[in-house]
């Protein structure tokens, strides 16, 4: 980019040290650029980091580093084309970000059966000041229950694909754009019968969503790109992983960032130097403390991927987080085209030791961002920038214009910046400056609130589990059912999610846990009741439904593996299946009877031995249907075809054959369903799909959203009553 006479003056600086020899090659393949004042590999992190003088080196290193940027765009063909495309540069602008689970109860309330963007997208706004886009997540961690691939859970949303439609419009609607998601690991489940990018361009351009998502790509292919092109659909493709092929960043106008390193040099973003119009959000889904997250975007003058629904687990921003990310996304929003100048320079002098700042020029205008890396605050002289006549500067973080010394030609900024905060200095000549006052005023509004003020400790949020009413007592068991006496129980069990580790927050809160968490014990003492002996069938549900009457509300996928109202013809003594828990909630009414609590289901299935299967310790073929790992569904096994798998009481079919509902759990934000058993169904490919849990001590978490998604051929159920 030429100067312009209109521009401020340049950040030029003498050149009084030795000219130091950087080696740049090394860095394409890695995601961020060595910093100045260090060579490669040196571990100033943990010693010696107080002799770095990053002000003595950088004008070197920038320069070397520009050579580099050179010769490595014409190493990869670069082409800006698709940066300069007029429907792909919201993306420039595209700060804030998240990825957001589908199931999230703000987002869509499964009481009145409605999506509730308004409700979600105000919720953000108040806590850290609101999205400019979202990726709506409607695929793991449930696929996998059975053979519905990833576009079959896209059609699945309540309301099908009109739902998501008008979903994307109400986003649309508040100014917010709409990423849809697509992964290459889905090759175990239905086929869809065309490429991957050929089915999300279709699904795009019906819902009219602005981007792709490519999970676990590291760019995302052209294919895709080229594909809604075709349709006259031009989206932003994002993948999740940072670029590996840099020829990606040619059609790849944003990506993902992860991991930067948390050394004292805050460190520079590749794709950001290699074309500072490329848009990166930068991710660190299970991080507790953001603060550095949020100073190397600040910084890197990048977005952030505020996400905080993880698969179910709400990892919520600390007040203090959610504050600053408020405050630098107000600042990128007032000037957006600054952040993507082409003249962008990391690593601009600085007063203060361990105080590092970025320059964005423009026209007529000049803006620095600034991190202190201390715990401790920062006041006095900051900067020295070049000066000239007519120039005014402001502190925008804390909302102040300033009257700095003027010495040399440079004006010498006085600021204050928070402990591990962050600075913000505008200059800008008169005819630019317009606007500024009512940011100003904002932005101190801010400032009256200092971020050490607010909270920076992270706790998870509690969860429920939802009553199950008893049923009216009885002495004996009725027929099909079997009695389980009153005894004492080692209620053992841990969640088998892939995610999470064995962090605070993971799986369900029991009413007697204090917090969430993946690993369970508690000794109890059981009263007796009755359980069906058999999960309950696809003839037992006709009955209920013939008698009853009943129809859902929300009929898409209720009972679809029947034909023209009744099951298949020698289905009647199979489990029945796509049933929701409403649905088996429904029969068990009906029938006087109720779902088991979990613990019921395991004391049922495990007696008092702790044993690891109904059957005993080892594992046993002949007491389960066989598996199957084809890509499509194969029909549950009869509730009655392996007697072998009966457990101490002689309840029959509880392993391998078909999942079964039990408890329900909810938080502010995610309600889901502990599943048991297991099934005969292990799609292949890939360790994302729904994991298996058929020993005694395992159980799977199902998110919960609506009927129409939640019903599953894989999943069925079995009731309790009370006994007296």
């Amino acid at each position: 980019m030429n100067r312009q006479d209109h521009e401020l003056p340049s950040d030029d600086r003498p050149r009084h040290v030795p000219k130091t020899e950087y080696k740049f090659s090394h860095v394409t393949t890695q995601r961020y650029l060595p910093t100045p004042g260090k060579a490669p590999g040196w571990p100033f992190a943990e010693i010696g980091h107080w002799k770095i003088d990053v002000n003595a080196t950088s004008a070197d290193w920038i320069s070397e580093l520009r050579d580099w940027r050179r010769e490595h765009l014409t190493r990869i063909g670069f082409d800006d084309a698709n940066y300069r495309r007029p429907e792909l540069q919201w993306a420039q602008r595209n700060f804030v970000h998240a990825q957001m689970m589908a199931e999230d109860r703000y987002f869509y309330d499964p009481v009145e059966g409605r999506y509730t963007v308004d409700r979600y997208l105000d919720d953000l706004e108040q806590r850290y000041g609101g999205l400019d886009s979202v990726l709506i997540w409607y695929v793991y961690p449930n696929i996998g229950i059975d053979d519905r691939n990833q576009f079959d859970m896209a059609a699945d949303l309540p309301g099908g694909i009109e739902g998501l439609r008008s979903a994307v419009a109400d986003f649309h609607r508040r100014g917010v754009r709409v990423f849809l998601p697509t992964m290459p690991w889905d090759n175990g489940t239905r086929e869809q019968g065309e490429a991957d990018w050929k089915a999300i361009a279709r699904l795009v351009k019906e819902v009219g969503a602005d981007g792709i998502n490519g999970d676990t790509y590291n760019g995302v292919p052209r294919a895709f790109f080229d594909a809604c092109d075709a349709l006259g659909q031009p989206v932003v493709v994002q993948p999740e992983s940072t670029i590996s092929a840099e020829e990606h960043l040619i059609w790849n106008v944003q990506s993902w960032g992860k991991k930067a390193p948390n050394e004292v040099v805050p460190p520079v973003a590749k794709f950001k130097w290699l074309e500072p119009r490329h848009m990166i959000n930068y991710e660190n889904r299970w991080g507790r403390d953001r603060n550095h997250d949020l100073q190397y975007i600040f910084f890197n003058g990048v977005g952030y991927n505020a996400w905080e629904n993880i698969w179910g687990i709400w990892n919520q921003f600390t007040p203090r987080d959610a504050e600053s990310l408020r405050r630098i996304s107000t600042i990128y929003r007032a000037f957006a085209p600054l952040m993507v100048s082409a003249d962008w320079t990391p690593y601009f002098p600085t007063l203060q030791a361990g105080v590092f700042a970025s320059r964005f020029p423009g026209e007529g205008r000049v803006l620095w961002t600034m991190v202190n890396r201390h715990e401790y605050a920062i006041e006095g002289e900051q900067l020295a920038v070049p000066h000239r006549e007519g120039v005014r500067y402001f502190d925008l973080w804390n909302g102040v214009e300033l009257s700095p010394r003027i010495v040399d030609g440079s004006a010498v900024v006085e600021m204050r910046m928070e402990g591990k905060g962050f600075g913000a200095l505008l200059a800008c000549d008169a005819a630019s400056c317009e606007g500024v006052d009512a940011l100003l005023a904002l932005m101190a509004n801010y400032a009256r609130v200092p971020l050490a003020s607010l909270s920076s400790q992270w706790t998870s949020i509690p969860q429920r589990i939802t009553d199950i009413a008893p049923t009216k007592p009885v002495a004996r068991a009725p027929e099909g059912m079997v009695t389980i006496p009153a005894g004492e129980f080692v209620f053992a069990v841990g969640g088998v999610e892939i995610e999470g580790q064995t962090w605070d927050g993971l799986d369900v809160q029991y009413p007697w846990e204090p917090s969430a968490r993946r690993n369970h014990r508690r000794r109890m003492t059981m009263k007796a009741f009755h359980i069906d002996r058999h999960p309950v069938t696809n003839a037992q549900f006709k009955r209920f439904i013939d008698e009853s009457g009943y129809v859902p509300r929300d009929a898409h996928n209720f009972l679809r593996d029947w034909c023209d109202g009744a099951p298949r013809p020698g289905w009647e003594n199979k489990p029945v299946t796509w049933v929701a828990l409403e649905d088996a909630r429904a029969y068990a009414a009906w029938t006087g009877k109720r779902l088991p609590h979990e613990w019921e289901w395991q004391y049922a299935a495990q007696g008092s031995d702790g044993r690891l299967y109904p059957w005993g310790n080892e594992w046993r073929t002949d007491a389960v249907p066989p598996v199957n790992r084809e890509r499509r569904l194969a029909p549950p096994a009869d509730v009655d075809a392996h007697p072998q798998g009966a457990s101490p009481f002689g309840v029959m079919d509880l392993v391998g054959n078909v999942w079964q509902w039990t408890d329900e759990f909810a938080d502010e934000h995610t309600r889901a369903a502990i599943l048991r058993g297991g099934s005969a169904y292990q799609p292949q490919t890939s360790h994302w799909y729904f994991p298996q849990a058929y020993r005694l001590d395992q159980h799977g978490k199902y998110l919960l959203m609506a009927p129409s998604k939640d019903r599953s051929g894989m999943l069925g159920f079995r009731c309790v009553v009370d006994a007296e």
